[in-house]
């Protein structure tokens, strides 16, 4: 994504800036971009309130600022434009410092049409257009923040119209891999996402309350509830508070998995791009292109594997997914059954081998690497609680309590070495690692641009090694850990042959050390 100068193109249809074929978004807009501006200072316009009523002119201050909102929201519509050139899409925004931001279309990789209550009201719809690139300031984005919903069609089909690939298998129009039902919404207690959502929430009010100079103890029903607390048993009240906060977290996560989630719909296009559409109040229909997916993910954290349940997301070129799946548009099914992830990666894949295929254990010394880096986290814990019970008197029952770190670390050590794993399938890597977390990983050869080999100095004592696959899509590294060397130069090399001929010399007694 680059900034360029304005260059000459036909215009692509609607109202156009000037005669170089710039247009406009949606006049509807109009109505929507000065109530967005309020929402986004709202705490500022709360602050200045507050502030402005000692001296008796806070209404003032506040009508000002509000009429300040209104007129950037106002501006922001009629200063910004966009166009299609023959081989790029541009956007024109600012006022007294114009950008102008283009994308040559072989950059781009998603298409994400996204519609919230706001743009719902007026009919219109936002289009984000991803290139994958991660080194891009938030004010870089390309995103045509009013288009009607059809026009949005029309440009992501425009913008992923590519070639099929010569011997390629036909491909059903818009074939459906899955539909969420209703009854998976018993999974969104057990995804978590609360605590952010909560998080948010305290921290505003937090923040509303300390510019309002008030103390929400002095409140006669807090002040209430606080002293009645103070009456029980200290037991009584952690695991009262602790049931409570699961309950609101529960409930708080449920709410989100159906407002991120509601009529979930994974399908195909003939193109081979696959389609997603999910939302209730605000929808979201995230288009990937097919030549871009180089594998999937089958993700499974800790309660949610509990359950039985499990994510699917993709593993596509310039799409990456460190700030998370669901905001970076590569999931491909959200918390569901285990056998549902593991079909819809099938399906995805073109093969059921990856997902299914037995991988190959990693030996006793990976396994004795685990429970030694247990107990080297669980010792210091309890030497410090114990130090501090002998030296400033600390309650004797903390240190013996820590004592329980040493089964919960074990209990883990042997949990990450039972998820540890590796295979090659065909023209695909198969790795997987994990406890809290357990993911497995299905990475097409082809997608792989590198290895790297880490060996710590534990590791070389061990005789053990970590293999890394470098790739351009999603997390961009994907990691063999803790397999001897000769093992790791082995996989590399017929994953990819030929890429480490190079790097092999004085290791050929290494190569063919037989695994662990």
């Amino acid at each position: 994504m680059t900034s360029v100068p304005p260059t000459n193109a036909a215009p692509t249809g609607g109202p156009d800036l000037d005669t170089d074929g710039w247009q406009r978004l949606s006049p509807r807009m109009l109505a929507v971009h000065p109530f967005r501006e309020l929402l986004r200072a709202l705490p500022l316009l709360a602050g200045i309130l507050v502030a402005g009523s000692t001296s008796g002119r806070g209404g003032l201050w506040s009508l000002f600022g509000v009429g300040v909102m209104v007129v950037i929201g106002l501006l922001r519509w009629f200063t910004t434009g966009y166009r299609i050139t023959a081989g790029q899409v541009q956007l024109r925004r600012g006022l007294l410092q114009r950008r102008v931001v283009g994308v040559p279309l072989d950059r781009v990789r998603t298409v994400d049409i996204t519609a919230s209550a706001l743009h719902r009201v007026p009919g219109r719809v936002r289009v984000t257009i991803g290139t994958g690139r991660s080194d891009l300031k938030k004010n870089d984005d390309l995103r045509l923040d009013g288009l009607s919903a059809s026009a949005a069609s029309l440009l992501r089909d425009e913008l992923l119209r590519r070639e099929a690939p010569t011997g390629s298998p036909s491909l059903v129009p818009d074939e459906e891999l899955v539909r969420a039902p209703r009854s998976w919404v018993r999974y969104g207690p057990f995804t978590l996402s609360g605590f952010i959502a909560l998080a948010v929430i305290a921290g505003f009010t937090s923040r509303i309350l300390s510019e309002a100079r008030l103390d929400p103890t002095r409140l006669a029903l807090v002040h209430g509830g606080l002293a009645g607390l103070g009456r029980l048993p200290l037991w009584l009240d952690a695991g009262g508070l602790l049931l409570a906060c699961l309950v609101v977290v529960g409930c708080a996560s449920t709410v989100g998995y159906v407002l991120a989630f509601w009529g979930f719909r994974l399908s195909r296009q003939a193109s081979g791009a696959l389609h997603v559409t999910r939302g209730l109040i605000s929808t979201r229909a995230t288009t990937i292109e097919g030549r871009r997916l180089r594998g999937v993910e089958i993700s499974e954290p800790l309660l949610l594997r509990a359950v039985g349940g499990a994510r699917c997301i993709a593993i596509a070129t310039g799409l990456r997914v460190g700030r998370g799946a669901e905001r970076g548009g590569s999931l491909l099914l959200p918390p569901a059954p285990r056998a549902e992830a593991r079909r819809v990666a099938a399906l995805v894949l073109g093969t059921s081998e990856p997902v299914t295929h037995p991988l190959a254990a990693h030996g006793s010394r990976a396994r004795r690497r685990r429970f030694t880096r247990a107990a080297l986290v669980c010792a210091p814990v309890v030497v410090v609680l114990l130090l501090l019970w002998r030296l400033v008197g600390l309650p004797p029952w903390t240190w013996v309590a820590s004592l329980a770190l040493f089964p919960i670390g074990a209990a883990l050590a042997a949990d990450r070495y039972r998820n540890l794993g590796h295979a090659l399938v065909g023209r695909t890597v198969v790795t997987s690692l994990g406890s809290l977390a357990r993911r497995r990983w299905m990475l097409a050869t082809d997608g792989i641009i590198g290895w790297n080999l880490d060996r710590s100095f534990f590791q070389r004592r061990s005789g053990l090694a970590t293999l890394v696959a470098t790739t351009a899509a999603g997390r961009q590294q994907y990691r063999i850990e803790d397999v001897t060397l000769g093992e790791a130069l082995r996989v590399a090399d017929e994953a990819v042959p030929g890429l480490l001929t190079p790097f092999l010399v004085g290791w050929e007694e290494a190569a063919v050390r037989p695994a662990g």
